[in-house]
């Protein structure tokens, strides 16, 4: 795949672009061939160097089908979609990598390898799971590595146990008085942060630029993002991180600036299908409680049950030199009734309105967001 005009060897720069979690389920034998699900983001991906998202499916017909996701195996062929994408490096570092268990989570890293594609985030054992997946392009080296603070009981990797690379998560709830709900206080657990920043700082001096990708934090539900996601990123960008992309939360969350480097708290879905809603959609707090008035699900979406902003997401953009992240910039996109990512264009009404939610979504943030064409570049205010 080619690169932009800015892309030549001469000048020692390479595009790239980041995506949400890609892993439909629905696949040819369904009417839904893998291709089609790509068909309309296609070219734009085409037109950079380099290509990355959350692979959020075991691929494997070993291990035990999970009861409560039995969507989170799928079958080998199903896992075309990353190819078809031209994605260079995944992060298999999320919630679903335990679904079938342990031999379906080695299956699926030996078959990305296979493709040909640099994996992190989960493997063998632990010092497998902290591995980064490492692509040079145009003699740029770009770093990446996953992490998970939403791992299924039993999943996190260990020095003698295959899983996935954790940041677990310590909660603490602060009391405001009988008539007010109690706050809720989350901080990263120590030693597991240690580790993360062990790793960026390793990988830092191997390669010139390093991406950490999270599957992290309040699922479902816009704009909040919890205490320890926050620190976390800083704390990685302090270490020596360019860039954060956050995974998991099924709708598009804040943008913020810290430091000069951009972190993207959710990129949102990307290709993605489920054939049901969570059960904890039924549960009494969302059924009656406030939070619904955001987190309906879309009748027209039956297969996209995040709720009715899972239909919004965008793609991270930057262009990256031996020196660091030169721009960086986010593709305003929505997913359409037959599940395909469509990248907006200024004018449309649909990229305005996105431009807008981003903007709402990161209130709070540093972030200051400017049209240039058919993107929206991002610099700090």
């Amino acid at each position: 795949m080619g690169a932009g005009d800015q892309g030549s060897k001469a000048e020692a720069m390479i595009s790239f672009i980041g995506t949400g979690d890609c892993g439909p389920v629905h696949g040819p034998n369904d009417g839904f061939p893998i291709g089609r699900y790509t068909e309309l983001v296609r070219p734009t991906l085409q037109t950079v160097d380099m290509r990355f998202a959350n692979c959020e499916r075991q691929y494997s017909a070993r291990g035990s089908v999970s009861e409560t996701a039995p969507h989170g195996r799928q079958p080998p062929e199903m896992a075309d979609i990353f190819t078809d994408c031209g994605f260079e490096a995944v992060t298999i570092a999320n919630n679903h990598m335990y679904d079938a268990g342990p031999d379906a989570l080695l299956d699926t890293r030996a078959l990305l390898l296979g493709k040909g594609i640099a994996v992190t985030g989960a493997g063998r054992d632990l010092a497998e799971a902290r591995e980064p997946a490492i692509v040079e392009r145009n003699g740029i080296k770009v770093g990446f590595l996953g992490y998970c603070s939403v791992i299924p009981e039993g999943g996190e990797a260990a020095p003698n146990k295959t899983g996935i690379a954790p940041l677990r998560v310590k909660t603490s709830y602060e009391g405001r008085g009988p008539h007010a709900p109690a706050r809720v206080i989350t901080h990263p657990d120590e030693q597991d942060m240690k580790m993360i920043l062990d790793d960026v700082a390793a990988l830092r001096r191997k390669v010139d630029i390093v991406i950490v990708a999270f599957h992290w934090g309040v699922i479902w539900v816009p704009r909040v993002i919890a205490d320890y996601q926050v620190a976390a990123a800083h704390a990685c960008i302090d270490a020596g991180a360019d860039m954060i992309l956050g995974h998991h939360a099924h709708v598009p969350k804040a943008i913020e600036v810290y430091k000069g480097k951009a972190i993207f708290y959710s990129l949102s879905n990307f290709c993605m299908t489920k054939p049901f809603p969570s059960p904890k959609w039924s549960e009494k707090p969302w059924v009656h409680g406030a939070l619904r008035n955001h987190a309906d699900q879309d009748p027209e979406y039956p297969l996209l049950p995040y709720g009715r902003d899972a239909k919004r997401s965008l793609l991270a953009k930057a262009w990256f030199s031996k020196t660091g992240v030169q721009s960086v910039s986010f593709l305003p996109m929505m997913i359409d009734k037959q599940y395909r990512p469509e990248v907006l264009r200024a004018g449309d009404p649909r990229f305005e309105d996105m431009v807008r939610y981003m903007d709402w979504a990161s209130e709070g943030f540093d972030h200051q967001f400017t049209v240039r064409r058919d993107e929206v570049v991002i610099t700090g205010a």
